[in-house]
This record gives C-alpha cells, structure tokens and sequence, in this order.
C-alpha cells in the first residue's frame, strides 16, 4: 500500500455542546464503530478510532470497499449495523470475534454497512489543508452512484434541518447531530468539531462503587433499577467526579457500606453462571480484558438522578452516565425501568435516503 495519507490515522474528534451551533455543516451521529478506510487497489486496510485494525472483523466491507470505492482513497466514516429499520449496537459488538470461523459466519448473518462522511485523500492528493466545504465537495463526487452497503452520510447547511434531523433520526438509532466548520482542516485527534447528542434522566438506585485506581476513594457509582419481577438489576455506573466530589462521595457513603454482599441484590456477581439470569456488576467481557472488576457493596438505600444517553437492549446504560444530583424524595423502590423514555421509531433507510449537500 502506497497512498498519500498511510495509517495509521486518528480521526478528527467533536467536542460536546449543548445546542446546535449556526453556520456549518450538519450531519447525524452515527452509532457504529468510527473507521479510517484505506484502499490502494486491491489492497484494504480499515483502522478504528485507537488506531487497530479492524479489516479481518469484517470480510463483507473489505470486498465491497474493493467494488464500490475509487481506487485509491481514504475515507472518514462510521462502520454501522442495521437490523429492523435501526441501528443495532449490539450486534455491531458480536461482530469483533477472535475466532475466524465466526467472523465469516457473522458476516453473512449480520453484515455491517460503512457511511462516509469525510475525505483525507483521493488518487494521489492528501487532503489535511483543504477545507471541509472542499472536501465535502470532492467525498460527493467520489462516491455519486454508490450502492449499499457503502453510503455517502447525508448532509445540510439548513439548520432548521439539522434540528428536525436531531428529533426524528434517534428512532432510527442515530445518536445526535455533528456540526463542522465548512473552513475546517482536517486534524488528528483534535476536538474541533460539534456534537450534540440525546440526553435523558433516571433516577437510580446507587447500590454499590468501585474504588479509583488512585487510592481509597470512589472512582465511579454502581447503578440500579428494578425490574416487574422487583429484582435490582444493574445497569450501569456514573463517574467523572472530581478528586474532591470522590473523597466527599467516600464519606457520605460510608453509613452504607457492607461488610461483605452477603444478604445484597447482587451477592452472586463473582458467580459466572449468576450473569445469564440476571444483569450484575462484573461481568467478564471481550471489553473488560482484566480490569479489575471488584466492588464494593452499598446498601441500596439511597438515589440518584442520572443523564444518560443510549440503553443497551433496553437493560443498560450504552456509556458511562453523569450523575446529576442525589434524590432523597424518591424511594429505592420506585426506581423501576419503567421510567425510561423510548424514542418514536423511524426507517433508517430513510436516514440514508436524505438527499446530500455538493
């Protein structure tokens, strides 16, 4: 492989903000796996986010980068899986298998799609210096005419569209809007983008933390809410504390704190076989690798409200949550799922169907 633009590449990142900024350019936030794509004929290299290959997790993508793509390019864009007319997170996560047997057979029962939303290099021109409004120009002449599973990623200037996009994609299982200045320059690694992604509330019951890697204070709060059957189930933890919040948190927790899970919701958690009936803390993963899983058992008394963006199946939080506040007027009991907001559902291909800006 021989391009003018070699990996590895780390994408250019947003930054969060509250509303949608004016004058740029609007696209929706894909959930999937961000994926730098390099193809040199027949050559096909895709990197992730970190920087790691992800070409062996996704045979289909590499063979329709080959028939769908300019010769010689690399692309900016997101790695994205659709089941039911939505994206499925979940599934996209199955995908990353070590054995390869199971990739292949993952490949032909949940193929994965690739949206393009920016151009870092096209034949022999590296694109870093040449501005977003350019760029954008050159992506959509690019890819005119390219067929599925390969997508040119819809975009406006309009910001009145933006905002319907914002209200109406996240049935579909978008995750929000990015916004991009049109002289923008293509930079690694940096947050100069926009994003403005879907935030909801839930009050949680805090049944237990885990310490933080510096020492004897609270490094994230272990997060519960109750099922119809009036089983706590884990669904997530909160975190991004200051040093001070964690030590403050440490002794208001203390009153709480158990000798041992002996007689807690979650005492079966080191129990493996305990994790395929219920949802505790601990669970070993592909992701987990050997963190250290340890917690320290709370009485579940005490809530708090949490901002929380994307639910996992219906059953946990997707990203670590924010706490908000401590709710001393809610009962532990009241905390239910119950209370989680499902957005109106919306066709994906419709998504994919918007008409792109030149």
């Amino acid at each position: 492989m021989d391009l003018p633009v070699m990996p590895p590449v780390k994408p250019m990142l947003a930054k969060s903000v509250a509303r949608i900024p004016p004058g740029m350019q609007y696209e929706a936030k894909w959930d999937g796996f961000r994926a730098i794509v390099f193809r040199d004929g027949a050559e096909v290299e895709i990197g992730s986010r970190g920087t790691k290959s992800l070409t062996r997790y996704f045979p289909e993508l590499v063979e329709a980068v080959r028939e769908r793509l300019p010769q010689r390019c690399v692309l900016d864009g997101e790695i994205v899986l659709a089941r039911g007319g939505r994206l499925d997170f979940d599934a996209l996560t199955e995908r990353i298998h070590p054995a390869d047997s199971r990739v292949r057979l993952l490949a032909e029962r949940t193929p994965v799609s690739y949206v393009a939303f920016d151009v870092l290099a096209l034949f022999d021109e590296a694109l870093w210096d040449v501005s977003l409004r350019d760029r954008r120009r050159l992506l959509t002449k690019a890819l005119e005419g390219v067929r599925a599973p390969v997508h040119l990623a819809p975009a406006t200037l309009d910001e009145e569209v933006a905002r319907e996009w914002f209200e109406r994609y996240e049935g579909a299982g978008l995750d929000g809007v990015i916004a991009k200045p049109l002289d923008l320059r293509y930079r690694q690694n940096e947050r100069l983008m926009y994003k403005v992604k879907h935030e909801r509330t839930a009050d949680c019951v805090v049944a237990g933390l885990r310490l933080h890697k510096s020492g004897p204070v609270v490094g994230s709060l272990l997060l519960g809410l109750y099922d119809d059957a009036g089983t706590l189930q884990h669904v997530g933890v909160c975190a991004a504390f200051s040093m001070k919040r964690r030590e403050q948190l440490m002794t208001e927790l203390e009153p709480l704190r158990m000798d041992s899970v002996a007689g807690h919701p979650w005492a079966a958690w080191a129990d493996e076989a305990a994790h395929e009936s219920a949802r505790l803390p601990g669970a070993v993963n592909r992701w987990s690798g050997k963190k250290d899983l340890t917690w320290v058992p709370l009485r579940p008394e005490r809530v708090c409200e949490v901002a929380y963006d994307h639910m996992e199946n219906g059953a946990r939080f997707r990203h670590t949550a924010q706490f908000r506040t401590w709710r001393p007027d809610r009962d532990p009991e009241s905390c239910t799922y119950a209370q989680l907001e499902e957005p109106a559902g919306y066709d994906l291909s419709e998504v994919l169907g918007s008409a792109p800006t030149q």
